[in-house]
């Protein structure tokens, strides 16, 4: 059953695709099934021209430390974030990065210089944390689940103020700025403000801190009420009077796609990913977040009411629904467009076929379903640059 237009939907704006980069082992799932995934450099640049030829705008870089679900190995974020930029003309490659392990002064003349020399195409997504053994393990200070968000929240305003001010200052609880200034800074590029700043989680202090200082609000996969629920909240933050940010937020969620040809042929993959589950590994996860979202007074932070069927697919890719044939997986996205989603963030079990499936195969449906949709509503689909132009 179709759910009704939110308010906050844009339906004159086409949907933006992503796609995360596999840059640690063991793929996006953890199971022992098949994927025809790899983790390297040489297999992740031709991914990332397959989408950026296929109109895919955005791809998010992982960041790990140290082994975990199942990833044994992984490259830094930031730098491979950098290698696939020079890899590409036209992507637009997302860094996630941890505040807590990077001073946001440091963080901004990296991007600087990366934004330098991709011609305005870097952006990062702040991470508040959540798996305390990588602070630990590091030596430095674990902050309690609120508290790390008064920390992001101070993060972000430090790398836009640095980004977009001569001799910017910020005297706050866990960073103190004093008359910085970077040159060169980021790019001008028309429409906008500086490197896109995305930021995710599902309790209400991760809403609130989005609502306040974020230019995108991220979500882990979720169903499409609960979804409508979280951009309530980072709504009702954003126009509270405390937002910083230029413009209002834009919206972004997680899905891990599996497009057959039947239905129950993509039933069956999902049966068999699951089935398949390297349980160790998943219980391992799972330990590790259990108290995150418990952790929370309201207890609705990530992972608080995922089984272990959904942390097989570590950032509850399951929850969306994007599984089944390719009509029914555009109609899906449509619906999440209607709650207010702005851009789909996509992964896939064999990643180079299955993102050119997705490419070639549904985006040509959303973008079918979206013109349909705009002119029912008495709106014009407008172009990918119009759009970017508008939303900045």
């Amino acid at each position: 059953m179709s759910a009704p237009i939110s308010p906050v939907a844009d339906l004159a704006s086409p949907l933006k695709f992503a796609y995360w980069v596999p840059n640690v082992s063991g793929g996006l799932v953890i199971s022992t099934v098949e994927q025809r995934t790899d983790w390297g450099i040489d297999y992740n640049r031709t991914l990332a021209r397959t989408a950026e030829r296929l109109g895919f705008e955005y791809a998010l870089t992982q960041t790990r430390y140290q082994a975990s679900y199942g990833a044994s190995e992984q490259h830094e974020a930031t730098s491979f974030s950098l290698a696939l930029l020079l890899a590409t003309e036209r992507l637009k490659v997302i860094s996630a990065v941890h505040p807590g392990m990077w001073h946001p002064g440091v963080l901004a003349k990296f991007i600087n210089t990366a934004d330098q020399l991709s011609g305005g195409r870097a952006a990062v997504n702040v991470v508040s944390g959540w798996l305390k053994d990588e602070f630990t393990g590091f030596g430095l200070p674990w902050l309690e689940h609120d508290e790390r968000y008064v920390r992001t929240d101070e993060f972000i305003r430090a790398l836009r103020g640095i980004w977009t001010q001569e001799d910017y200052s910020q005297h706050g609880r866990y960073y103190s700025i004093d008359g910085v200034s970077l040159k060169p800074g980021p790019v001008d590029v028309p429409g906008r403000a500086h490197p896109d700043v995305f930021f995710g989680g599902n309790s209400s202090a991760a809403q609130a801190t989005a609502g306040r200082v974020a230019d995108w609000y991220f979500s882990n996969g979720r169903t499409l009420e609960d979804y409508a629920d979280n951009v309530a909240g980072v709504i009702a933050a954003s126009q509270s009077g405390e937002r910083s940010a230029p413009v209002a937020p834009r919206f972004g969620i997680n899905g891990f796609v599996i497009a057959r040809d039947t239905h129950d042929e993509a039933v069956e993959q999902l049966r068999d990913i699951v089935g398949n589950a390297h349980r160790p590994a998943v219980e391992g996860f799972q330990r590790s977040v259990q108290h995150a979202g418990a952790s929370t007074g309201d207890k609705k932070g990530m992972w608080a009411d995922s089984s272990f069927e959904d942390l097989v697919q570590y950032n509850d890719g399951f929850k969306t629904g994007l599984i089944g044939t390719f009509d029914e997986i555009a109609d899906r996205i449509i619906e999440y467009k209607k709650q207010g989603v702005n851009l789909l963030l996509t992964a896939y079990l064999h990643f180079q076929e299955e993102l050119t499936t997705f490419g070639e195969e549904i985006i040509p449906r959303v973008r079918e379903r979206e013109a349909r949709l705009a002119r029912e509503n008495g709106v014009e689909l407008r172009s990918d640059d119009a759009a970017e132009a508008t939303a900045a």
